[in-house]
């Protein structure tokens, strides 16, 4: 039987399982990405595995969402974060070296390699060929000690395109036509595979994009062959030797597919509060805006930024608004500026901020309240960008470029002909931004500042719980939405009890001291709970204040495998009409719980407040199962390797 590019990758890569949709398999892993927001909770976790050194191949931590040093608590994570990579063997990238996904690409991606990343996007590697995940910390740090990654075997999805893009359409269309089609759910336990005859017109970067945002579809991962093109972006890059073709056998078969026509597609936009709420510019030109930013892992590479300088060039942006722009990369800043490119941005009035994730994840440059802003980002989840009642609007780089031109939201293909973009054949390379682990790891002293809290333990699974409802809440709901980004919180992530005060803050601001009051309780959801970002931040948080247990009609796959690493059960209503009769306030009580979920067996919920009964159900493995009943993947593992339970420190938390 003829076989895709997914399959050909996991077989190569495959420790345990059986490679049929649905049934949890095991992987081998080459490369390990993690970056700052979530690397110091990671790196505590794998410290307490009791172990001397990585047994990765390749790890590298990213320093690109806490950037800010307004005080002394993102410059203590960082000396931290320096301090753990030279001591145990992984390389660290310096703050302003790059986001992630941007250098990760440029200097260690290579086709038919597997990749796990602490950060939801580190899929943007399936541009180069790589079957990319990405995970919880805990999972990531599991695979700095050497054992495989578990995932579910996904279903293959043929993403066939077709035909040529018009003028002013780009890569950030086609992923956008994805989620008009399939929404944010469409993509659960999938692989979106791009093949077709379009591929010899997309680059690398574009297809970074594309594979980026295939995590909006809830998608496992994306992925792209490995071809001229390929070999044509590793070559600009001086490491052409790392080439090598890759694809689908012809005639390969799939689960599921799907065709796109570049020729059809128009430009598009997703408009406020989710990536798949997209429409045509066209229906909403004119509409007022009062900011433009253009950056983000997913659309500031050389070419995205040379289209907006190419549109600037020799004009001003609107004066209603202001535009930012946050580069991918030192290295896509250093070629940018040697083409003369940054200058015809400052003169145009661009504000250019730091090499970084920034404004998309509410690091600087949060909208005016109110007050429309236009991105290139990949997320538009309510609260974000750090403006509570925010209006976020994402499009293509030349959408972004029109509108600060206009100062309303604008169709490009009304500004005349597009340019025409050339990427170089040689970029100027940086590699200065990358510290190598220390010759003498024994000499390394692990620099700890007093905002690095030890993060908290589960327990074991009790037999039974009862508590409260704290919240009920509805579909879709992001991790955004749980613990939210932006410049008061992002420098508490190393200090859950700090970070646990700002849960819930954009959806219900007494649900903290309504949980501190109860005593902690439950929380009750509706479908895809805990989308998007890959933050255990978002378990961790409910956790320190006494959440026991999520009671949901679904989950996304990664926050289900951060409760399940953090000892939280996430319980599914089999009846999802149950879900209806249940209130914020009700008293539930779970019963036979921890039997329950080590039998498989469906477990009885009593709404004593209402004198209702439900059942629920997991959809757990068995070593899920263990992991869960062990209190989380800490104890889990450190029983399994006879290192004995390990103990939660006694900190108190400074904030």
């Amino acid at each position: 039987m003829s076989t895709n590019l997914t399959r050909k990758i996991i077989s190569e890569h495959l420790v345990e399982g059986q490679m049929e949709p649905g049934s949890e398999i095991a992987l081998r892993i080459d490369q390990c990405l993690i970056q700052d927001a979530t690397g110091t909770l990671l790196w505590q976790q794998f410290e307490s595995f009791g172990l001397s050194r990585i047994k990765m191949p390749l790890a590298v931590t990213y320093v690109d969402h806490n950037i800010l040093q307004t005080d002394f608590r993102n410059p203590d994570d960082h000396l931290f974060l320096q301090t753990m990579c030279q001591k145990y063997g992984a390389i660290f990238s310096r703050p302003g070296n790059g986001i992630s996904h941007f250098a990760h690409l440029e200097r260690f991606d290579a086709p038919g390699q597997t990749l796990v990343g602490a950060d939801s996007h580190s899929c943007t590697a399936g541009a180069m060929a790589m079957l990319a995940i990405g995970a919880g910390g805990a999972e990531v740090a599991t695979a700095l000690a050497g054992e495989p990654f578990y995932v579910k075997m996904p279903r293959v999805v043929k993403v066939n395109l077709v035909g040529e893009f018009q003028p002013w359409v780009s890569a950030k269309d086609i992923i956008l036509e994805l989620l008009r089609r399939l929404s944010v759910k469409g993509g659960l336990n999938k692989v979106m595979e791009y093949v077709g005859p379009a591929l010899d017109r997309l680059t690398v970067y574009e297809r970074a994009t594309i594979c980026n945002m295939t995590q909006e579809l809830g998608a496992t991962s994306g992925l792209f062959p490995s071809d001229q093109m390929t070999r044509r972006f590793l070559r600009a890059q001086k490491r052409e030797e790392q080439w090598k073709p890759l694809e689908p056998d012809p005639d390969a078969t799939y689960d599921e597919e799907l065709t796109i026509d570049l020729g059809q597609l128009e430009p598009l936009i997703a408009k406020p509060h989710s990536p798949d709420n997209v429409v045509p510019v066209r229906e909403v030109t004119g509409m007022p805006v009062r900011q433009v930013a253009v950056g983000s892992s997913v659309n500031s590479s050389y070419r995205d930024i040379k289209v907006v300088a190419e549109v600037l060039k020799g004009k001003h942006v609107a004066s209603n608004l202001h535009m930012t722009l946050s580069p991918g990369s030192r290295q896509i800043l250093l070629n940018l500026t040697k083409d003369g490119v940054t200058a015809d941005l400052v003169a145009a009035g661009v504000r250019e901020m730091e090499v970084a994730c920034g404004p998309c994840i509410g690091m600087g440059a949060a909208p005016p309240s109110g007050g429309n802003s236009v991105r290139t980002f990949n997320r538009n989840f309510p609260g974000r960008s750090g403006t509570e009642n925010d209006r976020v609007w994402l499009c293509s780089p030349a959408v972004a470029a029109a509108t600060a031109l206009q100062g309303v939201l604008t169709d490009p293909r009304t500004l005349g002909l597009a340019p025409d973009i050339q990427e170089p054949d040689q970029y100027l390379l940086y590699t200065g931004g990358f510290v190598q682990p220390a010759a003498d790891p024994a000499s390394v002293e692990i620099y700890r500042g007093p905002n690095i809290i030890p993060p908290p333990l589960g327990k074991p699974l009790p037999r039974s719980v009862k508590g409260e409802v704290l919240i009920k809440l509805g579909d879709n709901v992001s991790t955004d939405s749980i613990i939210s980004g932006g410049n008061q919180l992002l420098p508490l992530r190393s200090n859950i009890p700090a970070t646990s005060e700002y849960t819930f803050v954009y959806v219900d601001r007494d649900f903290v001291k309504r949980a501190k009051r109860k005593g902690g309780g439950l929380i009750v959801a509706g479908q895809n709970y805990g989308q998007g970002s890959s933050r255990e931040h978002a378990v961790l948080a409910p956790l320190y204040l006494g959440v026991k247990a999520v009671l949901a009609l679904s989950y996304a796959r990664i926050y289900e495998s951060n409760l399940v690493n953090f000892g939280i059960p996430p319980l599914r209503f089999e009846n999802p009409a149950d879900l209806k009769t249940v209130k914020q306030g009700d008293l539930l009580e779970i019963v036979g719980l921890r039997k329950g979920i080590e039998k498989g067996e469906p477990i009885l919920v009593r709404n004593k407040s209402r004198r209702k009964s439900y059942w629920v159900s997991h959809q757990l493995s068995a070593r899920q199962v263990n992991i869960l009943l062990a209190g989380g993947l800490t104890q889990h593992f450190r029983k399994k390797w006879g290192l004995g339970p390990a103990k939660q420190a006694k900190v108190r938390a400074r904030s």
